[in-house]
């Protein structure tokens, strides 16, 4: 996820100061990791330094004075351009699951646990993104579907992997 992005797009309802556009990040984006407060007024130095946002009003007060940003025309621009350049799928060539399936099986350790401990924990925080979804308004079903299809996949690959598991030995044996 591009935070600045993001950032930029929360602007576009109107000029905030920091900490509110930390609130709205976290109540839409950050349910299960939250901006911290330097991540977001580095990003908005940076946002400024690039002419994306600009400073709309300072106010000063009993603690440090609190700017308010407003997005700029070359951030709505930069936004839309973000918005329609598409995604790069992940391909996952590099798996960790993998190295450590390849790993356990050159250094002569138990790859089918090293699956079914894999296996059990897929399951348990699929069970746990279900429960999530069941309670949760329509943005966190959408993002616990979105998890949970990855972890299918997932689950599937381990499948196959448990079942060629004597041909991968075989192959990865000097």
């Amino acid at each position: 996820m591009s935070i600045g992005h993001t950032l930029l797009a929360l602007l576009e309802s109107g000029p905030r100061h920091g900490y509110d556009l930390k609130r709205a990040f976290d109540a839409r984006f950050g349910h299960d990791r939250p901006l911290h407060y330097g991540q977001v007024y580095a990003t908005m130095s940076r946002l400024l330094k690039n002419g994306l946002v600009e400073v709309d009003g300072i106010e000063h007060g009993d603690g440090p004075e609190r700017k308010r940003y407003a997005i700029t025309d070359a951030g709505i621009t930069d936004v839309g351009r973000w918005l329609a350049e598409p995604e790069k799928p992940e391909p996952y060539l590099q798996s960790v699951l993998y190295t450590k399936v390849v790993v356990a099986l050159l250094t002569g350790r138990d790859a089918d646990s090293l699956l079914d401990a894999q296996r059990a924990e897929h399951l348990r925080l699929m069970r746990e993104l279900t429960r999530r979804k069941v309670s949760g308004d329509l943005a966190d079903q959408l993002i616990c579907d979105h998890a949970l299809f990855h972890l299918e996949a997932d689950l599937r690959w381990l499948e196959i992997t448990a079942a060629r598991l004597d041909q991968l030995a075989a192959a990865v044996r000097p």
